[in-house]
């Protein structure tokens, strides 16, 4: 289905790894992960759940955490990132591409966070994506929002594209899926960063190793500042947990069901 290294670069596992556990962003994002997947998937139920481009295993040992009583699985393209994940989650690990699925539909939930935007052909993806959704089970994306923030950061990470809401509501709901819930998040530190990237998406950010450096930048936490933005962005999520949706933000959430019938 894809070129894997134009997908992503699998260099980024290890420090990836060494960062999520501290860094705001990533303890935000699971937090909205969880309270949103928690939703439609009571935790003391069961059932099965399965992540698509697991990666380092950090959001699958969230969730691992979260539904203790539910068959989760990890399913990544790369086998770099299934050693990382080895060593966080207990969960089924398989290596695997969509196209050709190492397994059956059949989950109550299928999640994929933060990897539609690495592959050209997204609608073909979320065509796939549905077969794995059991009638009536849920799908949970998070993705890159607004393509005004395009900079040295979505070069690095070999993004295809930034989402407009309207954009992936289209898509997913053109797969098949009826779109429950979506909304931006990471509002807090959206009008920072669309300043930033105004400043920095200058000549010369285009090259690929300037890009690498500033992207690794990013990943450097600032104690004190982390841990407030982290906690901030918590309230966030409870926000959208309960069905509010905010106006903007540097990522998008969306929760959305395969029809029963």
């Amino acid at each position: 289905m894809m070129d894997e290294h134009e997908s992503y670069d699998p260099r980024y596992f290890e420090p990836l790894f060494a960062t999520e556990d501290r860094h705001f962003w990533f303890l935000a994002r699971n937090r909205v992960i969880s309270r949103l997947a928690a939703k439609v998937l009571p935790v003391d139920s069961k059932g099965r759940i399965l992540e698509v481009g697991c990666g380092t295993g950090f959001v699958l040992r969230a969730l691992e955490n979260e539904f203790r009583s539910i068959q989760v699985t990890g399913m990544d393209l790369f086998l770099e990132g299934l050693r990382f994940a080895r060593r966080r989650v207990q969960s089924g690990l398989v290596q695997g591409d969509l196209a050709a699925p190492p397994f059956e539909g059949g989950f109550d939930l299928v999640g994929m966070f933060d990897v539609l935007e690495h592959i050209e052909e997204d609608r073909e993806v979320l065509s796939h994506l549905f077969k794995l959704v059991k009638p009536g089970g849920s799908l949970l994306l998070t993705v890159p929002a607004d393509p005004n923030l395009w900079s040295y950061f979505d070069l690095a990470s070999h993004h295809a594209r930034r989402y407009a809401m309207a954009d992936l509501f289209e898509k997913v709901e053109a797969a098949g899926f009826v779109c429950e819930f979506s909304s931006p998040f990471i509002a807090l530190t959206y009008p920072a960063l669309r300043f930033q990237r105004l400043l920095m998406n200058r000549p010369g950010s285009d090259d690929l190793k300037t890009a690498n450096d500033q992207a690794e930048e990013d990943l450097k936490i600032v104690p004190v500042v982390n841990e407030i933005v982290k906690w901030i962005l918590y309230l966030e999520a409870g926000w959208l947990a309960r069905g509010n949706r905010l106006p903007f933000g540097s990522s998008l959430v969306m929760l959305a069901r395969r029809p029963a019938i």
